[in-house]
């Protein structure tokens, strides 16, 4: 009890701003921020898809939403103002584009140009008051490999392994779209920043699972179940994801909305901060998954084909630690509170029994 009524003094009298609020992660972040007593401004292009929300927010007077579309410059004017930072976590969740005879203009006029654009838009409405201090970028593993240039595999995978750009639209991996969104919407908004003296950090999100407050089931945890779920799309965002990093990096999603909230206070953060609690290779994914929801052995070896031959890459969360940020949630936790937040929004089906 004392420590709920501390975390709510903490946040008396300021304001934040969240965009994508309907999210995976944008809708814990708001009731995270609510919780220790913020005023949340939270941005969505239809409010009327907050209305299963705003209960489960509980934030009475402290709570407002804002329509706002980020292809729409000056949208955002409103919602920033009098607020002390933004948290930009609105993202397009799309993995693949369709057939088109050419792909990649295809990729850049529909997705990737309106994910930068978007962006640039809510950092000029940022740049235009004088009470947002700090804006942070959700940002994702997609943008960073644990292969060197000669693809070796490194010891060691911090913030600077980035992803090769044109290495990503030559190989085109499962998932290429949301990889060069995140990764060309990053570096567009921290050259803004820098001209526009925004102060920008961002927070490269792992593979975010745990409980969802949304209708429907998340991205991250869909793939982070596939191999439960044997969904084709999904499984090859697993398998591409480990064959990129050596294994697969895991985060609570409490535990990245307190990294966003933790980075946006802490007077020293800058650049950027992988969040990673966990991680471990496809054959200890599948038999944790296997501990908490039973499946088939057909589906478990259907996965279990690249490991990484040797020790796998550290996916390192040193910078974000070193700050004096620390996990709540280790890995049996994200898989007992995803399986379970699937079971109970019948995503998966109780009581399993195997042939």
């Amino acid at each position: 009890m004392e420590e709920n009524e501390e975390r709510r003094g903490k946040g008396k009298g300021l304001s934040y701003c969240v965009t994508g609020a309907t999210g995976f992660i944008g809708s814990w972040l708001v009731k995270s921020l609510l919780r220790r007593g913020y005023t949340v401004h939270a941005t969505l292009r239809d409010p009327a898809k907050a209305l299963h929300l705003i209960p489960l927010w509980s934030g009475g007077d402290r709570l407002r939403v804002f329509r706002a579309n980020l292809q729409e410059e000056g949208s955002f004017d409103e919602a920033v103002k009098g607020c002390s930072g933004v948290f930009h976590v609105a993202a397009s969740m799309e993995f693949e584009v369709p057939a088109n005879e050419d792909i990649d203009s295809c990729a850049r006029a529909n997705f990737i140009e309106p994910a930068i654009s978007g962006t640039l838009n809510l950092l000029k409405s940022c740049s235009k008051t004088e009470s947002v201090k700090r804006v942070v970028f959700t940002s994702s593993i997609s943008t960073l490999t644990a292969k060197d240039s000669s693809g070796n595999w490194r010891n060691v995978v911090d913030e600077s392994c980035q992803t090769p750009v044109d290495h990503v639209w030559k190989t085109k991996a499962s998932g290429w779209i949301y990889v060069l969104s995140k990764l060309l919407t990053e570096e567009a908004a921290f050259q803004f920043a820098k001209q526009s003296e925004v102060d920008l950090v961002s927070v490269i999100t792992t593979t975010v699972a745990g409980s969802f407050l949304t209708e429907t089931v998340p991205a991250s945890v869909r793939v982070l179940l596939s191999p439960i779920t044997g969904d084709p799309m999904f499984s090859s965002i697993l398998s591409a994801v480990n064959s990129r990093m050596g294994s697969i990096a895991l985060v609570h999603v409490e535990d990245i909305c307190s990294a966003h909230m933790f980075l946006m206070e802490h007077a020293r953060a800058e650049g950027r901060y992988i969040c990673s609690a966990c991680s471990c290779v496809m054959s200890e994914l599948v038999n944790h998954l296997a501990k908490e929801y039973p499946f088939s052995n057909l589906q478990r070896c259907a996965l279990v084909e690249e490991e990484h031959g040797s020790v796998p890459s550290e996916i390192s969360s040193k910078k974000l630690r070193d700050l004096g940020f620390s996990f709540k949630y280790g890995l049996e936790d994200i898989m007992n509170h995803t399986v379970n937040s699937s079971i109970d929004c019948g995503f998966l089906y109780p009581n399993v029994k195997l042939d």
